[in-house]
């Protein structure tokens, strides 16, 4: 059962740049901004709040803003060696949408601030696949010494003359694929069984139409993935009524079973593994939510203001072997204008 505190905490006051203030990420297309030289030096954003939860941002090199390439939706980072890895959907300007991306990724050796765009991690597929026109919204698992890619993917419309993707509410459905490989650096290949999660055929249920946006976590022997779904009986009100879910595997491969929706007013899905644990971001709430059984979350605090959008988080515990070790509580984050997206540092601090 979901539980709302009865306390309210403090609005999180921060001072943002124009570029910031004006942010406008969805549905977006339209102007471009040069790109920044790396001598540029690296704005910082601070926080001035005395709430329990606060956020402070920073602009990135190398996969900040950029006139030729929109960059969002960003996985969690891991770190392997000496390097820090972050997957995410690259488009070309002034598109926007994540509906047309394919999957790139960077490194980075100073903990996020400056990055490195080493190639595209994951393209399209065959014809007539269920990710033939975009693949979208990765996130990483390092498991038992290979990389499992997650990631989010669309087909033309179905019936469309052209073989165009037309974005729609009735038949327009997402599903969720994973490739592999024996290194962050690739080459991931998709497994035989794919796609590992795809929507309900139950029209009433919460992920009958969108499955997307996976994120990871190793606990009890299994593999659980957690997703955000939309019903299509909410059409064009679906994102606004986001919920997240889980599916739960023996094997990063699959099968996967569905255990249904956990959290509703979570349109992102950002978890992290917290004591015996599990804690949330829930973004249309602005909430920050934890369940001890990953499975029943109650908020334990609510009213954030200026919260990260499509947010990753640095998880140590993604990494080879899963370690048992805290969060230090940065991330990658996106943010953008008018046919701009871009990527940028966040910190959260509790």
């Amino acid at each position: 059962m979901k539980q709302k505190v009865k306390n309210k905490f403090k609005s999180i006051q921060f001072y943002l740049p124009i570029i910031l203030i004006s942010a406008f990420l969805w549905h977006a297309c339209g102007n471009k901004e040069s790109k920044k030289t790396e001598t540029e030096e690296i704005a910082v954003h601070e926080v001035k709040s005395t709430a329990t939860v606060t956020f402070s941002y920073s602009d990135v090199m190398g996969i900040g803003v950029d006139s030729v390439y929109n960059r969002r939706d960003p996985s969690d980072v891991i770190k392997v060696g000496n390097k820090y890895y972050v997957w995410y959907s690259r488009m070309d300007s002034p598109i926007t949408s994540g509906y047309w991306a394919t999957i790139w990724y960077a490194t980075s050796e100073d903990e996020g601030h400056t990055w490195n765009e080493k190639g595209m991690a994951l393209g399209l597929g065959e014809e007539g696949a269920f990710d033939s026109h975009s693949v979208f919204t990765p996130n990483i698992l390092a498991h038992k010494g290979k990389y499992y890619l997650y990631y989010t993917a669309v087909k033309p419309t179905l019936g469309n003359p052209d073989k165009k993707f037309e974005g729609n509410h009735t038949t327009d459905f997402t599903a969720i694929g994973v490739a592999v490989a024996d290194s962050p650096d690739g080459p991931f290949k998709r497994i035989v069984n794919n796609p590992v999660i795809v929507h309900s055929e139950v029209v009433s249920d919460f992920d009958s139409y969108r499955v997307d946006d996976a994120s990871m976590m190793v606990r009890d022997g299994k593999i659980w993935l957690y997703y955000k779904g939309r019903c299509i009986e909410h059409g064009k009100e679906g994102p606004k009524r986001t919920e997240m879910g889980v599916a739960m595997a023996d094997s990063p491969e699959g099968p996967f079973e569905k255990k249904g929706s956990l959290l509703d007013k979570g349109h992102e899905v950002l978890i992290w593994k917290e004591g015996k644990g599990v804690s949330c971001l829930a973004s249309i709430s602005q909430s920050i939510n934890y369940a001890k059984d990953g499975l029943q979350f109650s908020m334990q605090h609510d009213s954030l203001e200026n919260i990260p959008k499509a947010p990753g988080l640095y998880r140590p515990h993604l990494e080879n072997g899963n370690p048992d070790v805290g969060i230090p509580g940065w991330g990658i984050a996106m943010n953008g204008r008018k046919g701009l997206t871009y990527l940028l540092r966040y910190e959260m601090t509790k």
